[in-house]
């Protein structure tokens, strides 16, 4: 509401009109109105209204003489006077209140896009940037609904990405909700972004239907505005706003959502550089660290050792195979060293520069292996506190080996056999779909074609995987690799522990021989790696370790791959005292994480005598 005139300002408002209102009884005639208009305008500046202004015509009335020209009474053109005059004030009342609403949406306006400036300065993730634009813009264009697409025009789609809407009319948000992706080619944001200009839509129930707005139009959504948003790198996406009531917009409120968007697009296109680096930086320190942990674990061999026929035989198949990037299936009993095979074919293949990432599938919870494979948004699950990137993105460029494959969840496999068909996944949570370039490398112990049969692995992944197989032999049918094996691994155990051993007795060598290992290659090199600890001389000492199982193989009609693996990891739990962790328990001697050991004795059914 304009304040009322001050007494004071109101004489002197009086006194001039009373010295235009002589004038005019004098014959002054439009020199006098305009006068009068004059003081309209003084008038309307200090929020006098017709009440008052008739006020000061009478007290002007009462100044001037009795007598006027001609038959006409004082009184009567002073009558005449007031009726023209108050008309010429109301036009120039109604001019001031409209320069005055010009002005007041003007500076509004201002402070708009220095607020939207603002919020670019200290907006860098995108849920801050939209919520901070939205409630700015809403101070001074009303809307029902307000939304953010950004455009992909490589493939002529826009997503929504952020909403908004009056408290009226929340029913808005629920359709073309948040990550909704539709093709703009025929609808207004399409025809904004070809003719870089906005689009006001007066009315949106005479316009041609659009199957994209027709649920907005279903809720009463009757016109609008789409401002493209441009960078220098060319179209960004929209900026929107809707009203129920329609002819609500005009070209002046187009122009002012068109100068928002140069900011908003401004604002983008950091928000999408800094998200990029983002991006990059996590995938850098989460490479880092799984490198820093897989650097404190010991790998084995860090080469294939053995001139034995099965292995020349395998060693073939790894410089077949490397080169070419194909999926490669190690099959072999555990310990046979299945991860050497893999780290041989990623060093020899053009992926040797990019990281190789290694996921244990039997060591990992069913409820946590997807998000450890695939990744997980921030609020996908309770606990979900920020963005993490699957093993699947770290490895992309690279290799991914994917080890006791067989162990992969029924519900799982379908996802990574799309992966492995189209290189394309989405996040736990997430809608957007992630292309990745990984060599997948899987390894498995188990008869996976029994799986097969039995229905507890898929058909279709499983000759997607074997397009090469490999089959790690056991260490029984190469024993004549043995003493280049024990060779080896005394070495690497001095250089580990700054021990000095120079030789390695006949007997020693020999009941090595002799020994069936069917913790194959991994307990060779435990037993070794003990021996060493042990020796306190140049000759290397066993200790008090003696063979405990049969020097031949069993027989496959009696004894299964599991009935072996079982009894092998009893006799060590009884060996140790069934103590599963720390220096001295089962899982380093049997070369396993604890918790992969803890998982393999739930599967063979081991629990600790009462």
């Amino acid at each position: 509401m304009m304040p009322r005139a001050e007494p004071r300002e109101r004489d002197i408002l009086a006194g001039e009109y009373a010295s235009a209102l002589r004038e005019y009884v004098s014959g002054g005639g439009e020199a006098a109105l305009a006068r009068a208009y004059e003081v309209g305008r003084t008038a309307a500046t200090t929020g006098m209204g017709i009440v008052e202004l008739a006020m000061v015509h009478q007290e002007a009335l009462d100044q001037v003489s009795s007598s006027g020209p001609g038959d006409r009474s004082p009184a009567a053109l002073a009558t005449q006077f007031l009726a023209e005059s108050l008309a010429s004030f109301e036009i120039a009342l109604r001019a001031a209140d409209a320069l005055r609403r010009a002005k007041e949406t003007a500076e509004g306006r201002h402070r708009v896009l220095l607020a939207v400036n603002n919020a670019i300065v200290s907006s860098l993730s995108r849920d801050a940037l939209f919520d901070a634009i939205f409630k700015v813009l809403r101070h001074v264009l009303h809307f029902d609904r307000a939304s953010l697409v950004l455009a992909d025009s490589t493939r002529a789609v826009a997503t929504v990405q952020a909403l908004a809407s009056s408290a009226e009319h929340p029913e808005l948000l629920r359709v073309l909700p948040v990550g909704t992706e539709f093709p703009y080619d025929g609808t207004a944001v399409g025809r904004a972004l070809r003719e870089r200009r906005p689009i006001v839509v007066r009315n949106m129930s005479r316009e041609p239907e659009v199957s994209v707005q027709k649920p907005l139009v279903d809720l009463g959504v009757r016109s609008g505005i789409v401002a493209p948003l441009f960078s220098t790198h060319g179209a960004i996406g929209a900026v929107m706003v809707g009203s129920v009531a329609p002819e609500r917009y005009t070209e002046e409120d187009a122009e002012f959502l068109t100068d928002v968007g140069k900011q908003l697009a401004v604002a983008i296109e950091n928000m999408l550089a800094y998200e990029e680096i983002a991006g990059l930086k996590a995938r850098l320190e989460q490479e880092n660290l799984y490198l820093q942990e897989e650097a404190g674990i010991a790998h084995g061999l860090p080469e294939l050792v053995g001139g034995s026929p099965a292995m020349r035989k395998v060693a073939q198949a790894v410089e077949t195979v490397a080169p070419t990037g194909a999926t490669v299936l190690l099959t072999g009993e555990t310990g046979t060293g299945k991860e050497l095979i893999a780290r041989a074919i990623h060093t020899l293949s053009p992926r040797c520069g990019n990281t190789m990432v290694k996921v244990n599938c039997a060591a990992l919870p069913a409820g946590l292996i997807e998000s450890e494979l695939f990744g997980h948004e921030k609020g996908a699950f309770t606990g979900a506190m920020a963005r993490k990137l699957g093993r699947f993105e770290l490895a992309n460029h690279g290799t991914i080996l994917l080890d006791e494959i067989g162990e992969l969840p029924l519900e799982l496999q379908a996802k990574l056999l799309r992966v492995l068909q189209e290189g394309e996944f989405e996040r736990v949570g997430g809608t957007q779909p992630i292309t990745v370039d990984a060599r997948v490398i899987a390894s498995t112990n188990r008869d996976l074609d029994r799986a097969v049969r039995e229905g507890r692995f898929r058909s279709d992944l499983y000759y997607r995987l074997s397009v090469f197989p490999i089959t790690a032999p056991p260490l029984r049918d190469h024993k004549e690799d043995i003493p280049a094996l024990v060779r080896h691994l005394v070495m690497k155990c001095c250089g580990r522990f700054g021990k000095r051993v120079e030789t390695i007795p006949h007997t020693i060598m020999a009941a090595l021989e002799s020994y069936a290992w069917p913790g194959n290659v991994r307990e060779l090199q435990n037993v070794i790696e003990r021996a060493v600890i042990v020796t306190r001389g140049p000759r290397l000492e066993l200790g008090d370790w003696l063979p405990r199982s049969p020097t031949g193989p069993p027989e496959p009609a009696d004894v299964t791959l599991e009935d072996v693996e079982r009894h092998h990891i009893r006799d060590v739990l009884e060996s140790t005292g069934w103590r599963v962790s720390g220096a001295r328990g089962a899982a380093r001697i049997l070369g396993l994480k604890p918790s992969t050991l803890d998982a393999k004795m739930k599967r063979l059914g081991i629990h600790r005598p009462v």
